[in-house]
């Protein structure tokens, strides 16, 4: 691609700044990457598996209940680590994001429920989680992060089989991507898919950099996470289809046209 294709994309000399886990801005970039931006990573934490005995039980329990729910990619990442996945007869998989159902479709499991509100809420309205009074769900998960399927189908009866199978290691701000967004004098989205890492991230910042982040655009991948960010002070905030870095990056292109403005 010449420089002047570059230059001619819809977001040429803007940036994305990624919260995702060390290592995983690859697929951000490269959505960014093709509109035109470009990317500053500010990992708060990075992934490590958990594969100790009392892991690898939890999951053999998990996924033993005739529905199971995995509510990341990394979270079928690391219990595919631990173990393949096969879905038994009659047993059901539910994925929270379409980036989670592809990784369970990677790792083996052909059939997998996804809700059309890819997060927790559109997961907790699937038909198949109203009448689970008595039921064993598995949930394949890490501590913090989605706490709301849980406790919600406890209330609605069901027993929940947790496996905890990986988690999110804190880790201190890349100073080259903080002084990256201190020096920063071009248009700035901010992708926004975890409101644990958001609200880390706006903790670890310095007080110049968060009003420099609140004058630029949120790309939020669901209702909750924009009513977030505009609770945190950001006024420009665009609400994407999903988590997933195309899905962002659209929302990002429909707001800033003309006919999104209105």
């Amino acid at each position: 691609m010449t420089q002047a294709s570059i230059t001619a994309l819809p977001l040429a000399r803007w940036y994305v700044i990624s919260l995702r886990p060390s290592g995983g801005h690859a697929a951000l970039r490269r959505a960014a990457s093709a509109q035109g931006a470009g990317l500053i990573a500010l990992s708060p934490w990075r992934i490590e598996m958990s594969s100790d005995a009392a892991s690898r039980a939890a999951l053999e329990i998990a996924l033993s209940a005739d529905v199971v729910i995995a509510t990341s990619p990394s979270a079928v990442c690391a219990a595919k680590a631990l173990r393949p996945l096969q879905a038994r007869c009659g047993q059901r998989f539910v994925a929270v994001g379409a980036g989670t159902a592809a990784a369970l479709r990677r790792a083996g499991i052909g059939d997998v429920d996804t809700p059309a509100r890819m997060d927790s809420e559109g997961v907790l309205a699937l038909p198949a989680l109203q009448a689970v009074r008595g039921q064993d769900i598995g949930l394949l998960t890490a501590p913090g992060g989605r706490d709301r399927i849980e406790p919600v189908l406890h209330q609605r009866g069901a027993r929940v089989l947790r496996a905890d199978v990986y988690r999110r290691v804190p880790i201190a701000l890349s100073k080259r991507g903080v002084h990256a967004l201190l020096q920063l004098d071009k248009p700035a989205v901010l992708a926004l898919s975890s409101g644990e890492a958001f609200v880390r991230v706006l903790a670890a910042l310095p007080e110049d950099a968060v009003i420099l982040l609140r004058r630029g655009l949120v790309t939020a991948a669901s209702d909750r996470l924009a009513g977030l960010a505009r609770a945190h002070g950001f006024e420009h905030v665009a609400i994407a289809k999903s988590a997933r870095p195309r899905d962002l990056m659209e929302a990002v292109l429909v707001f800033t046209s003309p006919l999104g403005r209105r």
